[in-house]
């Protein structure tokens, strides 16, 4: 029986992952114990892994606030600067944690450097874990946070080139981080994400039919999506069955954007298609009244509303878009932050659906984007397609052999 340590990002939608991975090695035998900064403890379900945590390194509510509102240049340097202060309290007090836990090993989330210079540090195995889009490069493939086609002419390659320079400037403080503990833990030289993940596996929840090519690898694994079995639920709403149906969810970060919501009620009022909303708590009941659709809640049973659904309207969160393409539903992305540009261009690459900017967001445009993917059959066949294809990647059960061959 091995010993892992979980080091991921505090929030909601990582610590899910990390959570189903836990479990899965427990079925296999095996140990895990979360890692994480201070105040992340209360995100772990109760009966799960057992945590522990950072001293004091930033107050987490206000920095998930600020992670949840990146709007402008400004907003993003902010973000990076909270994201770099996370992994500075890691790396000061990973080490200390992570003996007294007696980790054997470590996973680490690919968005979390310290869980490669704490490994590297201590002498530990390490596994990466792509919760996200990938951070590895590859030939035509950009950044994960840039909406940007794949394009592996000489002309796409030079704008990725440009990319990557404007992401150099964006996250200098993140660098300057990473080049400081690995000096401090006398690394060599280490300046990005990528040079911290792991040399023997990298676990990806992208399938590969989903992302854009890469060049195989011999640690690179796309497992698809990685969840605990979740149990059948019922379907909580009246849905009129002779009218089309669309989902819409913004995820735990962006629930609070009620006026996306209410362009997008307003476009399927036109289009005469029911709407459910869910807002994952971002939204007052007053505020939740006003978006004029036909069913609006916090959470709903997502797989149980998905089976009905013709199609779904995301920021393109990565659970999100892998549920919908699960139960073959096509996908309207609108994306906000991180990576889900990268996302939204992945879905329009593979025609599983189309993208449209937040910004300068109508009912007219909306409207023009979703009712194609639910009149016309071609996006739906190619959900259907790719949904197959998550369903045989191998999830939980196989990420967790991969891990135990690994660190054996």
């Amino acid at each position: 029986m091995a010993h892992y340590a979980l080091i991921c990002p505090p929030f909601y939608s990582h610590v899910r992952v990390f959570e189903a991975l836990a479990e899965a090695l427990a079925a296999r035998g095996h140990r895990a114990t979360f890692v994480l900064n201070a105040g992340g403890e209360r995100l772990v379900a109760t009966g799960g892994p057992g945590v522990v945590t950072t001293g004091p390194g930033g107050d987490l509510d206000r920095i998930i606030k600020r992670a949840a509102q990146p709007n402008g240049p400004l907003g993003i340097l902010r973000t990076v600067a909270d994201t770099a202060g996370l992994t500075a309290a890691l790396c000061r007090d990973g080490p200390a944690l992570l003996k007294a836990i007696g980790a054997e090993a470590i996973i680490g989330d690919q968005m979390e450097p310290a869980a490669g210079l704490l490994a590297a540090h201590l002498g530990l195995p390490l596994v990466s874990v792509a919760c996200a889009l990938p951070v590895n490069a590859a030939p035509g493939v950009p950044l994960p946070f840039l909406g940007w086609p794949y394009d592996p002419s000489p002309a796409g390659l030079k704008r990725n080139r440009a990319g990557e320079k404007v992401a150099a400037f964006l996250l200098r403080r993140q660098r300057r981080t990473i080049e400081a503990w690995a000096a401090r833990f006398d690394l060599g030289r280490r300046t990005t994400m990528e040079d911290c993940v792991s040399p023997i596996l990298q676990l990806s929840q992208c399938p590969a039919g989903l992302d854009f090519p890469r060049p195989p690898h011999p640690h690179f694994h796309a497992v698809g999506p990685i969840r605990k079995a979740a149990p059948e639920a019922s379907l909580p709403f009246d849905i009129d069955p002779k009218r089309p149906f669309v989902f819409a969810s913004l995820g735990t970060l962006q629930g609070h954007r009620l006026d996306i919501f209410k362009v997008v009620a307003s476009a399927c009022r036109r289009m005469g298609a029911q709407l459910l909303v869910a807002h994952c708590g971002g939204l007052s009941a007053a505020q939740a009244a006003c978006i004029g659709a036909d069913f609006v809640t916090d959470f709903a049973p997502q797989a149980a509303v998905l089976a009905r659904a013709d199609a779904c309207m995301t920021h393109g969160g990565m659970n999100t878009v892998l549920d919908a393409l699960q139960a073959a539903v096509p996908l309207l992305v609108i994306p906000i932050a991180f990576d889900q540009p990268g996302i939204g261009a992945r879905v329009v690459h593979h025609g599983v659906g189309r993208m449209l900017p937040r910004r300068g967001l109508t009912p007219a445009t909306l409207e023009s984007a979703l009712r194609p993917l639910i009149e016309r059959p071609e996006a739906t066949a190619r959900a259907a397609w790719l949904g197959r294809e998550i369903a045989k990647a191998g999830g939980a059960t196989l990420a967790a052999r991969l891990v135990e061959e690994a660190t054996a």
